[in-house]
């Protein structure tokens, strides 16, 4: 066996992986952002006074 080639594919695997979880810790981050801008905007969309009140004339 060769070391230097195992050391070097462990470290390769070792630098994917810490890419991977990179990416997805970035697309988490994306995520929880989109969601709170969507809170925001549906409270902000909220109207209580709507459909409180009921005027009917014959």
């Amino acid at each position: 066996m060769d070391i230097g080639a195992i050391s070097s594919t462990m470290s390769q695997a070792k630098v994917a992986q810490q890419v991977s979880i990179s990416v997805l810790k970035m697309s988490m981050n994306t995520a929880e952002q989109t969601s709170a801008s969507m809170v925001a905007m549906m409270e902000k969309s909220l109207q209580p006074h709507l459909g409180s009140l009921l005027d009917i004339k014959a």
